[in-house]
């Protein structure tokens, strides 16, 4: 028996098994560096961890874009990331405006609320007018056409907001009420920080509830079931991926606006990298798995936060932060190789196959 399944294994297998054991070694290996030095304290560890979840819960924020879509459409729509950047990018102008007036410290809870509301009404429109100009006559194209559509929409939108707005960086205006820390269960938490966390929680949670728990919902998870008898049963399937389109778009926006929040900057072509990861954290979750890219997104975002020095200072490698991109997309690597249906799996698996 076990001679039979070494024979079944090709010089491919063996070397992906070579590359799975050489990555696992060196993170437990860089690990046990890190930890037996003693360099960082507890407080240090800390730290990290929190600000991967609050970087990681923009991630999954994003990601549930990518997963709705695909869970619909069964395409990955790869201007997500300049979605959430037209949202951002647009709010720092209201932004600015209300910090320049004094608004911004003056009222703070209304003006930040604007500002989300701008943020998340200019992603929809733009996620909206893409799939009504780009996406929708190539509906029944091939998949390799609307994959094409997507990444030309992705370069069209960065160099039109950046003809628009400049292609500078804009300092983002800080509210007076999110400047220090919390303490909260004995750990100082950056007021930013904690803000993220819980408006992005919430967020997620509404979404759920949403998807789960209303008729709508019911349509959308009927129609991504199968988009053919979906119609069949009165279900207007333009109106759901118009809906798809418009809700995981409102939540880039709300990231976009998050992350300026932690970040402090915007520029037009701020929505490629975060797009890349929020992308990984939906594959690391299960793609078309609303959980799943929740998950993933925070997975991914304490992975890239704690990694770098846990898994790579201990290896003697100098300015391990530096290579947190790399941490993040050999993750992507070794789940496209190892767990291509992600950590939740795909839940519609058999039926795609």
């Amino acid at each position: 028996m076990r001679q039979r399944w070494f024979q079944k294994l090709s010089l491919v297998d063996l070397l992906l098994w070579a590359f799975r054991a050489g990555v696992l070694l060196l993170v437990i290996w860089g690990t046990i560096g890190t930890l037996s030095a003693g360099t960082y304290s507890g407080e240090t560890w800390i730290d990290l961890v929190v600000f991967g979840l609050s970087q990681g819960s923009v991630y999954a924020l994003i990601a549930l874009g990518y997963t709705m879509v695909y869970g619909i459409l069964r395409m990955i729509n790869f201007a997500h990331g300049e979605v959430f950047m037209s949202g951002a990018y647009t709010a720092y102008f209201v932004a600015d405006a209300l910090a320049r007036a004094g608004h911004l410290n003056r009222n703070p809870i209304l003006s930040l609320l604007l500002i989300l509301a701008v943020s998340m009404v200019t992603s929809t429109a733009v996620a909206l007018l893409l799939e009504r100009i780009a996406y929708r006559p190539l509906r029944r194209a091939p998949r390799l056409v609307p994959l094409i559509a997507a990444i030309g929409a992705s370069f069209f939108l960065q160099y039109a907001f950046r003809g628009l707005y400049g292609s500078g960086f804009k300092a983002y205006p800080e509210a007076e009420i999110l400047k220090g820390k919390w303490t909260i269960a004995g750990i100082e938490i950056l007021r930013t920080q904690a803000v993220v966390l819980v408006a992005s929680v919430l967020m997620m949670l509404g979404l759920y509830i949403f998807v789960m728990r209303t008729k709508m919902g019911t349509a959308m998870r009927a129609v991504s079931e199968d988009m053919e008898v979906a119609a069949l049963m009165g279900i207007n399937v333009d109106r759901v991926i118009v809906i798809t389109f418009g809700v995981g778009a409102a939540m880039a926006g709300a990231a976009g606006m998050l992350y300026a929040l932690v970040f402090k900057q915007v520029h037009f072509f701020m929505g490629f990298v975060p797009g890349i990861k929020a992308f990984t954290a939906a594959v690391l979750g299960g793609i078309g798995n609303i959980p799943g890219a929740m998950l993933g997104g925070l997975f991914l975002g304490v992975v890239e936060s704690v990694g770098p020095i846990l898994f790579l200072d201990g290896l003697g490698i100098v300015a391990p932060y530096q290579l947190k991109d790399v941490i993040a997309f050999t993750m992507l690597v070794m789940v496209l190789i190892f767990r291509p249906s992600g950590i939740l799996g795909e839940r519609l698996v058999v039926k795609k196959a």
